[in-house]
Formats: C-alpha cells, sequence, structure tokens
C-alpha cells in the first residue's frame, strides 16, 4: 500500500530531532574541522586562511610518515590478534552454554573499567621497575629490561594493554552471533559426522560473517582513533615509537599550538574511518546478494 502524504509528514517530525541532532554533533564540527585545517590558527588569535599547506607540510613530514607506519602496525596488530583471540573463545564458549554468561561478566570486565585504572594496573604491578612482575623477573631470573623504555618493544606492550581490555568485548559480540547459528544446520552438520573444526568453518563461520565484517569495520576506525592508552603510558615516546595520529594531533594543538594542523590531521584520520566504513557497507552489500 502506499503511504499518504500525511503518513510521509509524520514520519519526518519523527525523524527530526535524530536529524538535528547529527548535524549539530556531527555535521557541524566536521565541517568546522575541515575549515579550521585550511587555516594557520593557534587556538587563540584570528584564524588566517592559508589553504592546503598544512597538509603539504604533513605529507613533506618524516614524523608524519612514521606515525602512519605506526598506525598501520597498531591495525594489523588489532586486526589480527584480538579478533582471532575473540573467535577462538566465544566458540569455547559455544560448548559451555551454562556457564557463558559468567565467563562473558569476566571478559568484559577490563572492558567496562576506565583506561587510567587498566593502565595504573599495568603500569605498577606488572611493568614497575620495582615493584613489578617484570621488575622482579629482571632482578631474580633474566633480564627482561623496561618494554616501555624500549623503541623496539614499547608498541607491541602499550598494544598488548589495550587487547588485554578489548578483545572481551569482541569474544561476547561474536558469541552473541555464533548463538544465532541455526539449531537445524548444527544438527545437520552433526548427524554427517563432521568433527568441531568442521562445524565452525562450514556452518558457524557462514552465518556470523556479518557481525565479523562490521566487527572489522570498528577496529579498523578505533584503531586510527586511538589515544588513551597510547598517551597515559608513553605519550607517543620513547622517541615517537608509539606516536599515532591521535597523539600527533594533540601534540599539534595543545603543545604547539598549531591548532590547524592538528585539524588537518584529523581529517587524515576521519578519512580512514569514512574508507572502513565504505569497506563495510561493500561486503554488507555482497553478503546479501
Amino acid at each position: 500500500m502506499r503511504a499518504s502524504p500525511r503518513h510521509h509528514s509524520s514520519l519526518f517530525w519523527f525523524c527530526l530531532p535524530a536529524l538535528l541532532l547529527s548535524v549539530s554533533v556531527i555535521a557541524l564540527p566536521a565541517i568546522a574541522t575541515y575549515a579550521m585545517s585550511l587555516t594557520d590558527w593557534d587556538g587563540v588569535s584570528e584564524p588566517w586562511y592559508i589553504g592546503f599547506e598544512n597538509y603539504q607540510d604533513l605529507f613533506a613530514d618524516r614524523a608524519f610518515w612514521s606515525t602512519m607506519v605506526n598506525n598501520g602496525r597498531w591495525l594489523i596488530i588489532f586486526l589480527t590478534i584480538p579478533m582471532a583471540l575473540a573467535l577462538f573463545v566465544s566458540a569455547l564458549l559455544t560448548t559451555r552454554r551454562k556457564a557463558a554468561a559468567v565467563y562473558q561478566a569476566i571478559f568484559l570486565l577490563p572492558f567496562v573499567i576506565s583506561p587510567v585504572a587498566n593502565v595504573g594496573i599495568w603500569m605498577n604491578v606488572i611493568l614497575d621497575n620495582n615493584a613489578g612482575l617484570l621488575g622482579w623477573i629482571d632482578r631474580n631470573i633474566t633480564p627482561v629490561g623496561y618494554p616501555l623504555g624500549d623503541p623496539d618493544t614499547a608498541l607491541y606492550t602499550v598494544a598488548a594493554v589495550n587487547i588485554w581490555s578489548f578483545w572481551g568485548y569482541l569474544a561476547v559480540i561474536l558469541f552473541a552471533a555464533m548463538r544465532q547459528t541455526p539449531e537445524d544446520q548444527l544438527e545437520a552438520a552433526y548427524l554427517e559426522g563432521a568433527n568441531g573444526w568442521q562445524i565452525f568453518r562450514e556452518v558457524t563461520l557462514p552465518n556470523i560473517l556479518p557481525t565479523v565484517a562490521l566487527l572489522l569495520a570498528l577496529v579498523t576506525i578505533l584503531s586510527f582513533l586511538n589515544f588513551d592508552y597510547v598517551f597515559l603510558m608513553t605519550g607517543g615516546g620513547p622517541a615517537g615509537s608509539t606516536e599515532m595520529l591521535s597523539t600527533l594531533a594533540y601534540g599539534f594543538a595543545f603543545r604547539t599550538f598549531e591548532v590547524g594542523k592538528a585539524a588537518a590531521v584529523a581529517v587524515v584520520m576521519s578519512g580512514f574511518g569514512i574508507l572502513a566504513s565504505f569497506a563495510y557497507i561493500f561486503v554488507s552489500r555482497e553478503a546479501l546478494k
């Protein structure tokens, strides 16, 4: 049945509050950020329009490209390790239905705890040279050094702490998706004599592919937006080995007061997020064909 004009009008008024909220909270700040990226501004005085000079300076800066490499490494780490761990654990949870709720609560605890608290736990209990676990190992068993002070290991140490707090969230979502796998498909696979790995590969995984695609897009976006753990643990050091686009933008805005250049970095970050979103939309459409 065709909707009447009155019905269309009602839908518009129902959608209007959400539309206004999206425009005021997302669209307008995005436009303002792009406009600032075209200026030379210290955040206080009158902004001066300079066109694309900020982008030219960024693309000619070796530190920017080093930061891009760090972000690329971070992205690869988070697209593989926490996703693989979450898939494995969520598959195990499907065999422990009665205790699954308890396990999910335990896995979610690091995610719901504040990053400040998580970093405090790791920095003082595990990574501290004097009172931490690694310090005790360094003094009594074998020299391990201080991983956050070594440019070769600092990035992976921060990533490990972030993975510890994040993978449980992925596992809970994947477990919820696995529980929606049709029972008749599982029973048919059991009757055919399929083992656990074959059931996961041929039955469970195809059913959760849309959820996996969504999580991959989400992880990609968050990988380019990550700030808290890097800032709290290293601030981008040592020697820029953990510098990310987010901490680079923070440094431009609040250390050297180059707000225009910070906005340019933010625009670059948003570009990667938009690409990940379009990739997810494309994959989702292909899956529905």
